[in-house]
């Protein structure tokens, strides 16, 4: 049976399924509706499986159509990955690898681990995306990339995870405010000032333990502004909107009218754990794995 289906069956298949609309889909793959739906009445009767429920109004999948949508996503990634890595060889590279990461990671570590991987294998591409936690775990489970580095404690079944790196927190204050490291006791000091911070979104875990420095502190910040971006941030801080609290490494690579105080006396830490696909069967993956 399984000869009788070939890779256009699939990719039809799949376009229909992702659009649940046979116009639409025949028009992103540039090809007429009959021609379409012959070929899907053609993969039913291959299958002896129902893969859609039509009628006037609406296009639905059936149970095994839902099946077949998701596998069929993942295994054509497998192959457009094989092809591009095969291509890559053939270029004299080693191959290609996709990394998300979350923005303070770049400020030291991923630097520091891709200039010694490249010591290691100088013929490996990589592709860098800047990414939220989540929008990293939608990649990897989707494998659209190869490797995350985010900041969550907790992450879906089939993912594997590690921790690479712990980092302090740091308050930032704009570089005039009466409070600096010279006259600094405790974050007590600071209750009255407004907050600036990320957004709960961004990392729940990180967001708990930035709460649990106001509470052991003995005050409820007033939070008058979030962001997902450090930039934005700093911007407003230095624009006296208000304060905050970050990782600390996030202060290198910023030149703004701004100060930072590490909080070394509390045991809480932030920490960055690199994350991956079990199921990703990239051989570049496992090289830099390796390195870890």
């Amino acid at each position: 049976m399984s000869n009788q289906i070939e890779l256009r069956h699939l990719k039809y298949f799949l376009a229909v399924a992702e659009e649940l609309h046979f116009r639409k889909a025949a028009e992103r793959l540039f090809i007429s509706q009959p021609g379409l739906s012959r070929q899907i009445k053609q993969l039913e009767e291959t299958l002896e499986t129902r893969l859609f429920e039509r009628n006037n109004r609406k296009v639905q999948l059936t149970s095994a159509g839902m099946y077949l949508k998701k596998e069929t996503q993942v295994h054509l990634k497998h192959l457009d990955h094989m092809l591009k890595h095969t291509k890559l060889l053939d270029a004299g590279l080693e191959g290609q690898l996709k990394l998300g990461y979350v923005g303070s990671a770049m400020q030291n570590f991923i630097p520091d681990l891709l200039l010694k991987f490249r010591k290691l294998h100088p013929t490996i591409h990589f592709k860098l995306t800047e990414l939220d936690n989540q929008k990293q775990i939608e990649n990897l489970i989707s494998h659209d990339i190869d490797l995350g580095f985010i900041r969550l404690d907790h992450i879906p079944k089939g993912l594997e995870t590690k921790k690479v790196f712990e980092d302090t927190f740091s308050i930032v204050l704009p570089s005039n405010h009466e409070i600096n490291t010279d006259n600094f006791k405790g974050l007590f000091q600071l209750k009255n000032n407004p907050f600036i911070l990320f957004e709960k979104s961004y990392s729940p875990a990180y967001f708990e333990k930035v709460m649990q420095l106001f509470e052991e502190n003995g005050f409820q910040p007033i939070v008058s502004h979030t962001s997902v971006n450090a930039s934005t941030i700093f911007r407003l801080v230095e624009n006296n909107f208000g304060i905050s609290i970050v990782p600390t490494s996030l202060q290198l690579g910023y030149d703004m009218d701004i100060q930072f105080i590490e909080l070394t006396d509390v045991p809480q830490r932030t920490v960055l754990s690199a994350v991956w696909n079990s199921e990703n069967r990239n051989p570049v993956l496992q090289k830099m794995l390796g390195l870890l």
